[in-house]
């Protein structure tokens, strides 16, 4: 490997970073669901709140990431994030109430433009051979940090439900969510420090009009007798594009006749990569899980195989996104969604729900925890009275059983043993779900997860992809913030296998409009893409 090839990889693997803290951050929260749930009493609206309170504050930061990647460069845009994610960090572990926390991850939202602005800048200094893999490095950092996150919440859920007396010293067991959260923020710290080593981009240099400073580092990027041509060709786009630079100009060309299909393909594959449903499956894998009847302890050990399928699926679209091309990847990703989210949709529909004789026997015999044994004995066994007339009915979905449990216990009893109820009385196939998961989890990390940064990154011109990505990047993260919100208020109203259905039909609807409007693009380079896209739009 030459030096200029080896320096591309080592400052986009740093960039790259920036995906694994945005898949830690993300994923963190889903083991922490039932700890907040219980502490701050929450409904499914206000848990959908917490939860997508990141994906609500990057659709805030992604117009001035925009902004200020083009005013101030690219490096300084990426380091401003990672200082927020430091913040985000510190202060979600901290939080003393609700809104506090949901402050602190709205925070952190502000720095989820990471995605974007890490696809930008590798876009800019990746050789064109090489742009897809590296582009592509985001979503494998993405996905390790998600395992990760996965992995971090099994080992502390476990640690503070073991009794040890370590985990008491350290409070583990009374604040086991803050330490889940606060776990990011070593993280952080590294990432901020290791990106003072990478260069500006010498794209944005060409685009502030210092040539000089973008050939010292293209010296870094390419050999010395190919600088002066990259410059030529990186200035003709700008000029072939529009000698206004502003943002007005910048939108008022991307909305453009010339861009129509670039901007149709943008928008589609922006749309249905969110509306699969993917960070509603990653944000509350461990209560998807809980569905299965499993328990809690099973459900963070299953979480850890999707972060596992994510891992090596990303790593093979990596490896295949510049040999098999970005149109096979995606159109047939989409249709292997399409039949994962059917099969879950599937086993859902055929899972029955009985309350037992001996689950309720059980819960009268409980030994109560509470300090006041005597009213606890009483709350346990009205509810085990309560429950008596529901022994031996069998309701068809997880709806009607749940509303069964709340018009017999109330909202409030319903909470309590909703989900211990749920454990004894679902029958369903288990591994058909596990396995629908997983391959829409292998799916969607080995198509449209990565393949679509590969895209943003090469098809909008140099001129205008400052605020193109993050435009685009808003449109994501908007569907991906209402997927996220809704889903506890969807399992609550429709129920499993509704919602897996949903996703299913709303990805086919994207996969019509991609399978006639999506061209190849591998192994060319940025301005021959922009070429032939608006060739074809012309036509």
């Amino acid at each position: 490997m030459d030096s200029p090839t080896r320096n591309a990889l080592v400052y986009s693997t740093i960039v790259a970073m920036g995906g694994f803290l945005f898949g830690l951050d993300a994923a963190l929260i889903s083991g922490t669901i039932d700890y907040i749930s219980e502490e701050f009493s929450l409904s499914p609206e206000r848990l959908g709140a917490a939860v997508s309170a990141p994906l609500l504050g990057v659709l805030i930061a992604l117009p001035f990431a925009g902004w200020i990647c083009n005013r101030f460069g690219r490096k300084k845009a990426i380091l401003l994030i990672a200082a927020l994610y430091l913040i985000s960090a510190v202060s979600s572990a901290l939080a003393p109430n609700y809104w506090s926390l949901v402050a602190a991850r709205f925070l952190g939202g502000l720095a989820f433009s990471s995605i974007a602005l890490a696809s930008m800048y590798i876009g800019e200094i990746a050789p064109p051979k090489l742009r897809g893999k590296l582009v592509s490095m985001t979503q494998i950092n993405i996905v390790i940090g998600l395992s990760g996150a996965y992995f971090v919440n099994y080992l502390i859920n476990h640690w503070a439900t073991s009794g040890a007396s370590w985990t008491l010293d350290l409070g583990l067991a009374d604040h086991t969510w803050r330490w889940m959260l606060g776990s990011e923020i070593p993280f952080a710290i590294a990432w901020f420090f290791l990106l003072l080593v990478i260069p500006e981009s010498p794209a944005w240099f060409i685009y502030q009009h210092r040539d000089e400073d973008a050939k010292r580092t293209l010296r870094k990027l390419m050999p010395n007798d190919a600088i002066d041509a990259h410059v030529a060709e990186v200035r003709e786009s700008i000029h072939k594009s529009t000698e206004d630079h502003s943002i007005t100009a910048q939108l008022r060309e991307i909305l453009g006749k010339p861009m129509r299909l670039t901007f149709i393909i943008a928008m589609a594959i922006a749309i249905a990569q969110q509306s699969s449903g993917i960070n509603a499956v990653l944000f509350y894998a461990q209560t998807i899980f809980k569905q299965l009847g499993i328990g809690s302890n099973a459900a963070f050990q299953q979480a850890i195989w999707v972060g596992l399928t994510s891992i090596v699926f990303t790593v093979l679209g990596l490896l295949l996104v510049d040999r098999l091309g970005r149109r096979p990847l995606i159109i047939w990703g989409m249709i292997w969604i399409i039949a994962s989210l059917g099969l879950c949709s599937y086993a859902f529909h055929q899972a029955r729900y009985v309350v037992d004789e001996a689950t309720v026997a059980a819960m009268a015999a409980e030994e109560p925890n509470e300090a006041n044994s005597d009213l606890a004995s009483r709350a346990v066994s009205t509810d085990a009275e309560r429950l008596g007339p529901l022994v031996g009915i069998e309701y068809e979905s997880d709806v009607a059983f749940k509303q069964a449990i709340r018009d017999a216990l109330g909202k409030d009893g319903a909470a309590k043993r909703e989900g211990r109820l749920l454990d004894a009385s679902i029958k369903i196939n288990a591994k058909m779900v596990l396995l629908g998961i997983l391959s829409f989890i292998a799916a969607f990390h080995f198509s449209v997860g990565p393949v679509m940064w590969v895209l943003f990154s090469e098809i909008f011109p140099v001129s205008v992809r400052g605020i193109a990505i993050p435009f685009f990047t808003i449109i994501t993260s908007l569907t991906s913030w209402l997927i996220s919100f809704i889903f506890p208020r969807q399992l609550e109203s429709w129920g499993m296998s509704a919602v897996f259905l949903f996703y299913a039909a709303t990805v086919f609807a994207g996969l019509m409009v991609l399978f006639f409007t999506l061209k190849e693009t591998k192994n060319m380079s940025i301005e021959e893409i922009q070429d032939a896209l608006q060739s074809r739009a012309s036509a």
